[in-house]
This record gives C-alpha cells, structure tokens and sequence, in this order.
C-alpha cells in the first residue's frame, strides 16, 4: 500500500501543477468554424475561423479605481464547454420568434490582493461575445476608470466606420447623436476624425470573412461605449463618454459606477459572411430580458408625420388633421404631432384632435424636448419629463387623453447617467402604457428587447438631412443602403423614409422605386413615413394598396445580396408572404441576378417606378416567376430599387 502510494502521489502532484500552469482555454462555436482562445498568461484573447485568424491577439480587463483587472491575474477556476440555448419572441425586430445557442466558459480569476473577477465567453455560429462580472458582494460603490478590452485585426482588413460627434456641438450644442456619414473602406487603423472616436455597430472585413462590433446589455452599470479615435497597429480599444455626456438635472454619474455584484454589457463580435451579419440577431440574444412589466399596449405601425416636409409652420391643427386623414386613408395606425405643439395647438385642442383620429383608427403621437441644461433647444413641451413625479403626472395626461407614445428628442450622450435616464423614461412610460421613440439619441443597443415599448430610435443621419441640403439628398443612395445594413441591423432605425413624389427645393437623387423599397429595407416598429397627402395624390392605386397592406412586423428575414454603400437586397417575411426589397446605392445601371431558391416556381408582383417628364412617379406593376434554377434578374437604374411581394 505504501509503494501504490508513493508511485500515486507523484502523478497526482504533477496533474495537479499542470492543471493550474495551463493558461490557454478555448471555446468552439456549436458548428465549430469559429473558435476563441484566451491567454490568460497575458490576458487577451484572439478567434479563428474556418483555421484562419480574423482577429490577433486582442486584450482583456478593466480598470477599477480600488485595482487593475487588467494584468496579473490568477486563474482560480474554468468551467467546461456548457451550451446555452435561449428562446425568445419579439415585435420589433427582423425576426418574431428567435433562437440563441452558444457553448460558453467562464472563467474566474483574481488579484493578487483577492480581488474577483469573471470572463464570461460565448461563442455560437455567428459570433463571439464575452462579459466581465465582479461577483462579490459589497454595498460601496466601485468606479470603472478605463477598459483594456481592445479588437486587434489582421494587417490588412477594411473598415465601414461612422464617426462620433464631439458633445456639446452642433445644433443648440445637442452632439453627440449618432448622426455622421460612415467612412467607407477604410484601411483599418485610420483615425477617427473627432477624439470622440467611432460608434457602433462598426463594420469590417478581412479576406472572405465580414466582422461586426457593437455592445449590448448595458442595463443601469454602465454608459455607452465607442471605440477610440487612434487604432494604432489596426487595435481598436474601448473609448468611454467625452465628460460632457451627462444627466445634468441630477445624478450627472459619467463613467460606470455600481455596488458589487456587478456585470459589464456584452461586447460582441458578429463573424461570417456578409448574409450571417445581417441575418445575425446577436445584438437581442444577449440583451436584457424583457422587463416584468405589462407590455400588450405596444402596437407596432406606421405613421403619417408633417414635420419632415412642412416643417415648424406645419404644427397647427388644421394641418394635423389633414395628417390624420392621410394616415387614416393610407390605413396607418398613427400620427405624430411635432415640436412646439402644445403652444401652437395645445392640450385641449389635442385633446380634440384625439377624438376625432380614434373614429378614423387612428392614434396620436407627441414630440417632447428631453430637455436638462446639458443643450440649449427652446422647443416645447420642455423640463416636464426629468424626475419620476413629473414624468408620472405628464404620462398620467396623456394616458387619459389617448396618447398612444411619444418622440423624445436632444439626449445629451452616452453617460451612465444618461443611459438610465432613458431605462427612467422607458419604465415610467411602460407604465402609463406608452410607446417611446428616441431622437437626438444613442444607439439602442438591445433595449428594445428589455422594453418593448421602445419602437424606434433615431441614431442616423436621417431624411431631415437630406430635406435641408441638396449636397446630403446627393449622398443619400449610398448613405441608406449603408445604414441599412449598418446600423439598422441589430436596433430600429427612425431614418423616416419614403418620399415618392418631390422634396420643397431639393431635386432627390433617387428613384420613386428606390423610396418605396425602403419601406421594407428599413426597420421601425413605429415607421414614420416622408410623404405629404399632397404627395399621396400622384401615388397609384396599386402602390398604396402594397402600403396600406405593408405588414407591422416581420417574421422572419434573409438578405439576398450586399454590398456596403452599393447595393442592399434583403426579403423579409409576415405570414405566408415574402417581401423583397432592393436598393441601388450607386448612379450605375445593374442588372441583379438573385438567388431566390428558397421561392423557386413562386409568383410575385415585382414594383418599379421612372420618373415621368412631369416629374411625377410612374409605378410600374408587372408578375414575375421564380424559375426552376431558383434564379431571377432584375434590371434597376442608377439609385434605383424595387419591390417584389410574394403571395
């Protein structure tokens, strides 16, 4: 017994030292084409696909103000491959029903003074996405002043990047907003034009390979992120808020502070090919759940909205009413009222205006400043929504007169406190039964999933862009198939598209085909449309018949063919039919040839339009079939799109 002893002991001894010296811990897709491996002797990380390195040696860690998570840990625990399998439904997305699998390991480390901290990676068949946790217990508050966290990519890889504004610039000093142009391939590693760095989602591609990175969860922990202006060696690392983007009626919280335990959002990287990207629903997987709240009010449509070519002057009941009739014809479940129309109509005549939208099935929405001293925007309804009593009281109003959501503009950035002023707005409104829609805003990040009454959200370089100059209806093309597929593709984008017939003194670049197909390109869970009941007019029969029929919410979704800033085809299902939508970025004649296996020997009712020498829209109506290869061409003119629906 003494001998098995001494012979057993050694052995165990040396399985022992070799199980805590290992430092390389690996984590495979379900598929297993993608594969992350973590160092923890240097803390970092990198991923392969398909045997090939898409991302080098990234880092880890964050800097807290009581210790450095960054360097220097000891591996005290791994956990094996685990599958995780999430289901989960959702009104407001490119799909209803969605499902998440990935194979996760966490691993737990500490300081050397004992300090804990958890990595949490998931893998799945699209991507990577990893967490930091802090999971002891303590009711001080801990401050995070920096993160290590950093995106290393290949020598050689393109960037689609938009930049982010400097705060307190801009229109009454209401930067940032998510509203710039995306530099379009880019070398990676080429700065930022502003120290603000650049937003999310940010896109890349390496070879044959396209990644995408953008962050989710937040929760009430953490402010937004962005990734920093220089990338020297094409390493992006994380970039927090400029000190101007804060909640300045209250806690004016920046940079994330939390008692423990405490989790870090998600920071993902979607990898695949370009169609994976956008059929990727990464951006929701790993969202919040949604809130335990009553959420049955949330009503997904489209609205009419006079702001967007009458501007200001439009705000006046007699207008508004024309707008409500236009919604009412075109059989939209809404219209939204703009700024400063509690003086130039006011309670009580909405009040009015209500009751007669509700005989037609139509619902009101209202514009309201987000207000705070942190911008200097005049427009009202102002300084009614920044304390719980006040929003309450101001919320209770408009449940009671009928209000079905309001548009809250000019948010002051990505400040943790600013960030939980919009869960405040979102809670308070869920409450009152009202849906939200965010402008002068962040990216969403997710929260739509957490609170499904947020339909929408600006974050773009919208159609009120191209209605003020001739130079962005010029860029337009280009800058909607971007965005399209861009930042539309994890969060609903309020671009406010779709004008079919003219623009007051701008000449719009693209074709009536174009604008109708963004109908379906663009995802809103409330869609508000840039067409004018005057305009409506020289719309045909057949054209408002596919609008008024437009489905609120899609089922499912899968992208046909892309090209950043040059084309964009994407089908989306309701029911039993399919919807495609087409969009030509670029002043070229082309001659698509789509894969439509998937609808082989359908018939659909393919829509184009030209540009008659009245310079009215001349909608064009034709069947078409799928033949038996499962292929079809369409011929599309330069900034031209279309439509197919598929009975």
């Amino acid at each position: 017994m003494n001998i098995l002893k001494k012979l057993i002991l050694p052995i165990l001894s040396l399985l022992c030292i070799n199980s805590f010296s290992q430092s390389v811990y690996t984590v495979s897709s379900p598929d297993k084409k993608i594969v992350l491996s973590c160092d923890m002797s240097t803390n970092t990380y990198h991923i392969v696909r398909n045997g090939q390195i898409v991302l080098r040696k990234s880092k880890l860690g964050l800097i807290r103000e009581d210790e450095d998570f960054s360097k220097n840990l000891f591996v005290l625990k791994v956990s094996e491959p685990k599958l995780i399998v999430d289901n989960y439904s959702m009104v407001n997305a490119k799909k209803k029903n969605i499902s998440y699998r990935a194979m996760q390991r966490i691993i737990e480390t500490k300081t050397k003074t004992g300090k804990k901290m958890n990595i949490t990676f998931r893998v799945s068949n699209d991507g990577v996405a990893f967490q930091y946790e802090f999971p002891e217990r303590s009711t001080d508050i801990k401050k995070i002043t920096a993160e290590a966290t950093s995106f290393h990519f290949v020598e050689g890889t393109r960037a689609w990047l938009q930049p982010k504004a400097e705060a307190q610039t801009g229109f009454e000093h209401t930067n940032p907003s998510y509203e710039d142009y995306y530099r379009t391939d880019i070398a990676t590693g080429t700065s930022s034009p502003g120290s603000n760095g650049w937003v999310y989602p940010a896109l890349f591609k390496y070879g044959e390979t396209w990644l995408m990175v953008t962050e989710t969860a937040l929760g009430r922990g953490y402010c937004g992120t962005a990734l920093q202006q220089h990338s020297p060696d094409s390493e992006y690392k994380i970039n927090f808020p400029q000190p101007a983007e804060v909640f300045t009626n209250g806690s004016a919280t920046l940079l994330p502070e939390s008692s423990l335990p405490w989790k870090t959002p998600w920071r993902i990287i979607v990898i695949g090919s370009l169609k994976s990207i956008a059929e990727s629903t990464l951006g929701t997987d790993l969202a919040l759940p949604q809130k335990k709240m009553d959420f049955s009010f949330v009503k997904p449509g489209k609205a009419s909205w006079s702001w967007i070519l009458k501007k200001d002057d439009s705000t006046v009941y007699k207008v508004q009413k024309k707008y409500v009739d236009l919604a009412a014809d075109m059989q939209w479940q809404y219209c939204l009222l703009d700024a400063n129309w509690d003086q130039s109509i006011g309670y009580d005549s909405v009040r009015v205006l209500v009751e007669y939208a509700k005989k037609k099935n139509v619902g009101l929405l209202l514009w309201y400043n987000s207000a705070g001293s942190w911008n200097t925007v005049k427009f009202t309804p102002k300084n009614k929504l920044l304390n719980h009593a006040d929003r309450m009281k101001e919320f209770a109003r408009l449940r009671e007169m009928g209000i079905k959501g309001l548009k809250i503009d000019f948010f002051a950035g990505d400040g943790q406190s600013m960030i939980n002023y919009y869960e405040d707005l979102l809670e308070d409104a869920a409450s009152n039964q009202l849906m939200l829609n965010f402008h002068g805003a962040t990216l969403p990040r997710g929260l739509q999933r957490t609170y499904p009454n947020l339909m929408t959200a600006e974050a773009v370089h919208g159609y009120e862009m191209i209605t003020f100059s001739q130079s962005a209806a010029n860029r337009a093309p280009e800058h909607m198939v971007l965005n399209a597929l861009i930042r539309n593709n994890f969060d609903p984008m309020d671009f406010t598209p779709m004008n079919l017939y003219k623009i007051p003194n701008i000449k719009r670049a693209t074709t009536p085909s174009f604008e109708l197909a963004t109908a379906v390109a663009f995802l809103s869970g409330i869609q508000h449309y840039a067409e004018s009941p005057e305009g409506m007019n020289y719309v045909s029969t057949e054209v408002k018949d596919f609008l008024r029929n437009l489905p609120n919410s899609w089922d499912d979704v899968k992208l046909i063919e892309a090209e950043p800033g040059k084309s964009f085809v994407v089908a989306r299902k309701a029911g039993n039919k399919w919807y495609i939508a087409g969009l030509n970025g670029e002043k070229i004649k082309k001659t698509l040839d789509l894969d439509l296996s998937f609808l082989k020997g359908k018939q659909a009712d393919l829509i184009t339009a030209e540009i008659g020498a009245d310079s009215k829209p001349k909608f064009l109506t034709k069947k078409i079939t799928v033949n038996s290869s499962g292929r079809t061409t369409v011929s599309l003119q330069g900034n031209d799109g279309f439509v197919m629906i598929f009975n």
